[in-house]
């Protein structure tokens, strides 16, 4: 990418698992250095349906300096040049009896189907969303791979969503499948979207996105398809790079 002055009128925005970094592992320094150099010719920010503290993980502790914006769970938690600018609260919208029965309905469903393996860790409560995994968050790498591959065969996660969407139909849910082990539940409307009604205050001309899971149902479809935005399907970390490399040289 050729060095120019800072085009303050457009911005790109990131998926992280699968776009940034391959699921749930640390960006490489060749992307990260990649990322410092994009953003010396326009305004870069990540969106990821994660908690701060894993985008961290993945990105750097110094992922708030980094970029111009951070989305965590999906822009639930949101951070503008370097500041905190909002957090939602689950809790708070939908009141103790839903997200209870929410909660209890999803181990009960749980405690019914038999997997290869489980371990720990199945539902994880967040600021503005709950994440629900059938195998549990605290498997290794390896119990990862396999329970992705066997959800591709299976459909465990469409399966487990399609009797949710059924269960508390009115209730003002809405799901999205992402990753290779889970699932996210939240208020309608608080999809990855969300972050756009941040970054329309900041008046970009053109707001680029780049995500792996742009299908319906997948957990970048709604922001790749709104109008408000670019939207560029990604295959992987270096598939982005290129397109960007193309964009922007």
């Amino acid at each position: 990418m050729s060095s120019s002055e800072v085009d303050t009128a457009t911005l790109c925005l990131f998926d992280v698992d699968g776009t940034l970094t391959a699921a749930r592992q640390k960006a490489t320094p060749q992307m990260l250095q990649f990322l410092s150099k994009l953003r010396q010719r326009v305004r870069v920010g990540v969106v990821g349906g994660s908690d701060l503290s894993k985008i961290k993980e993945q990105l750097g502790e110094d992922v708030i300096e980094r970029v111009d914006y951070v989305f965590a769970e999906n822009g639930l938690v949101a951070y503008r040049f370097g500041q905190l600018h909002s957090v939602q609260s689950i809790q708070a919208y939908l009141g103790e009896d839903i997200l209870q029965d929410f909660i209890n309905f999803c181990l009960n469903y749980l405690a019914k189907i038999k997997l290869p393996k489980k371990r720990g860790t199945f539902i994880e409560f967040r600021n503005g969303m709950l994440n629900v995994s059938p195998i549990g968050r605290s498997c290794s790498q390896q119990e990862r791979i396999e329970f992705f591959e066997l959800d591709k065969k299976e459909k465990i996660r469409e399966k487990f969503v399609a009797v949710l969407k059924e269960e508390f139909a009115g209730k003002g849910l809405a799901f999205s499948i992402g990753g290779q082990i889970s699932f996210d539940v939240f208020p309608e409307g608080w999809d990855k979207r969300y972050c756009l009604g941040i970054v329309e205050q900041d008046s970009y001309k053109t707001v680029h996105f780049f995500g792996d899971k742009t299908k319906p149902g997948g957990n970048d479809y709604e922001i790749y398809a709104d109008p408000r935005t670019i939207g560029h399907e990604v295959t992987s970390p270096d598939d982005t790079q290129r397109i960007c490399e193309e964009l922007f040289s």
